[in-house]
């Protein structure tokens, strides 16, 4: 497997040009199921196990999932601004410097916890929108980009399952190895 394999598994992000409603079924399902897969995916896993970086010069699974339960956070607070703010400009945040923070060396068990209660809440209310919700949207001020809600919903869902993909992929190595 190439870097650039091992960085992207699933491959980069590609808006789609248009939107059905069985494309927002399949993306709110990634979501409300990634705490379930992600749990059983490390089941089993040890303390150094998580330390285990997925691939050279990236993260390790334990700066993953901690980066999962950090990055939804923020997915949440952005869609809420997006649906009682007109057009919001968001607030970035360095993430690389977040998994350097003493945080991300905790069990990850509170970022699992997280990502139940955050997914939770944003399944619901992906759940409840209509056709003017998912038009709504948030800019980002680093790209200066405007992004619909449903632009987000294919997002995160595909970060889901891009880093999911680094957790199952490197697991994977750890079973061939037994």
């Amino acid at each position: 497997m190439t870097d650039e394999q091992m960085k992207f598994p699933i491959g980069k992000f590609a808006p789609p040009a248009s939107y059905t409603n069985e494309d927002i079924r399949q993306w709110i399902d990634d979501l409300n199921t990634l705490p379930g897969k992600l749990r059983l995916a490390i089941a089993g896993l040890n303390y150094q196990e998580l330390d285990t970086q997925y691939r050279p010069g990236g993260w390790t699974l334990r700066q993953v999932i901690h980066h999962l339960a950090d990055s939804h956070m923020n997915t949440l607070t952005r869609f809420k601004l997006a649906l009682t703010e007109n057009n919001p400009v968001i607030k970035p945040y360095q993430e690389a410097d977040w998994a350097l923070l003493p945080d991300y060396r905790l069990p990850v068990e509170p970022s699992l916890k997280m990502l139940e209660g955050i997914h939770q809440h944003l399944v619901a209310l992906l759940e409840s929108f209509t056709e003017n919700e998912w038009a709504r949207s948030f800019i980002h001020p680093e790209s200066g980009d405007q992004i619909s809600l449903i632009r987000g919903l294919a997002l995160y869902a595909w970060h889901s399952n891009h880093h999911l993909a680094h957790v199952t992929e490197t697991v994977k190595k750890f079973q061939m190895k037994a």
